[in-house]
């Protein structure tokens, strides 16, 4: 599979050099061991979620050709899309959004958060975790300052129900891990594709020419094993004594029938998968919703590519309705199931695009750079309100100017539907407190 790169040509590979591979592509064994017990308080607000599913659109989707149509603006701006309208009058989505413009009743959008991060590194690192960078960063750096919310609905919400608490596929973004909640709270990534023929997630399933009983069979050696003398000081402790329950989870998971069921995405029908879209984007949504069946507190859904300076108008065309179609499919699914409640839905990315159409380093297919003064933000589920438009762009999308939010409110948002207190005082190792978010406001149009 060709891998989504941003301007910067950041792919998995360079998140491996910079040593993320534990994070990235680690085994299940190593996911689980990172993990850990998850410290729980019940000092939160009550929720009105128990999970949550972001889809990350890495690159800074465009909010003109998406959720914010600006037909009134001259033709540099307002671009080649025409308007439509939504299922909510007087609002409009831009002309491939077309079964998300059928049902804005299922969900709102915010139009008004804006932010002064206008690289990738840094608008990412903000929108992650509600903590803009301590220092200046580079547009394709990794950054870490702050435990992303999926590292904190993992230390918060996780259960030992035999599943990890914070899953991303197909990868990690650059700024959701855990920071100084450690490595046990990073995600457990399934980078492998479930539209793939024989999709099979690596370390969930059992070896291939190794059974049932061989399994049980080197489990019950490896506990003999484990029983025997080790170093048990502070200085020289026996690293592998910290593995067991580890191992014994990971064993756990492989053997577990409702474990298993979560990934079989095959026993879905013919008609919920080719509703979800027969690529991986759209197959991924629909795992998703599997995993939060199976309470997962926490998943994200990379989808990488949303970078568009040049060649915005071909490129959309073909990929808008495919999205379009696959988010409003899981809206629509969890609805259904009687899960939308339960289960919030977000769709993002680290900001929008400038309103001028541009033409970067000489391409000759035109498109939108950076711009974090406006951008877009789809929420459903968790008690969330359909068919609310918050804040307002101006005439020609330059910035948010009515309802101005801040990611601070974004990112206190989920924590509070989550029954997660955003105002929380977290400790680092070193006994340094820090707030989970400095603004814990959340947006009150959006709590039902």
């Amino acid at each position: 599979m060709k891998s989504l790169t941003n301007c910067e040509g950041i792919t998995r590979r360079n998140s491996l050099k910079l040593g993320l591979g534990a994070f990235l592509g680690g085994g299940l064994v190593d996911a689980l061991r990172l993990r850990g017990e998850a410290a729980l308080d019940s000092s939160g607000p009550k929720p009105a979620a128990t999970s949550c599913i972001l889809i990350w659109m890495d690159g800074g989707p465009t909010h003109f050709e998406t959720f914010d149509p600006k037909p009134q603006a001259p033709a540099e701006i307002r671009g080649e899309f025409s308007p439509i309208s939504t299922k909510v009058s007087g609002v409009q989505f831009s002309e491939h959004m077309t079964k998300l413009a059928g049902s804005l009743d299922d969900f709102s959008m915010i139009r008004s958060i804006r932010h002064n991060q206008g690289n990738h590194g840094a608008g990412n690192h903000y929108m992650m975790t509600g903590s803009p960078p301590r220092i200046p960063v580079g547009c394709g750096a990794f950054v870490s300052f702050h435990p992303s919310m999926g590292s904190v609905a993992s230390r918060e919400l996780g259960k030992n129900n035999g599943l990890p608490a914070y899953f991303s596929m197909p990868r990690m973004s650059r700024s959701g891990g855990p920071n100084f909640l450690g490595a046990k709270h990073a995600p457990f990534v399934v980078g492998d594709d479930p539209n793939a023929k024989n999709f099979r997630v690596r370390d969930v399933a059992l070896p291939s020419g190794l059974t049932a009983d061989r399994f049980s069979s080197r489990s019950d050696l490896r506990g003999l094993v484990d029983r025997l003398q080790r170093i048990d000081d502070e200085v020289a402790a026996d690293p592998v004594k910290g593995l067991d329950e580890y191992y014994k989870q990971g064993y756990n998971l492989v053997t577990s029938p409702s474990a298993q069921a979560a990934f079989n995405v095959g026993e879905e029908s013919t008609k919920v998968r080719d509703a979800y879209g027969r690529d991986s984007f759209g197959q991924r949504c629909l795992l998703a919703r599997r995993l939060v069946e199976g309470g997962v507190p926490f998943v994200t859904v990379y989808d990488g590519g949303w970078d568009h300076h040049a060649s915005l108008f071909p490129t959309l065309r073909k990929r808008l309705p495919k999205w379009d179609s696959s988010v409003a499919t899981l809206i629509g699914d969890l609805k259904e199931r009687g899960l939308l409640e339960s289960t919030l839905v977000v769709a993002l990315g680290e900001f929008g695009r400038t309103p001028k159409i541009s033409t970067l380093s000489g391409q000759k297919l035109p498109g939108r750079d950076h711009w974090s003064n406006a951008m877009s933000v789809l929420m459903a589920g968790g008690g969330t309100p359909g068919g609310r438009v918050i804040g307002a762009t101006d005439r020609k999308g330059f910035s948010a100017v009515d309802r101005v939010l801040s990611p601070e409110n974004f990112v206190s948002t989920i924590y509070t539907k989550l029954g997660i207190n955003p105002d929380k005082v977290l400790y680092t190792p070193q006994g340094r407190p820090s707030h989970l978010v400095s603004d814990p406001a959340p947006i009150a149009e959006l709590m039902g």
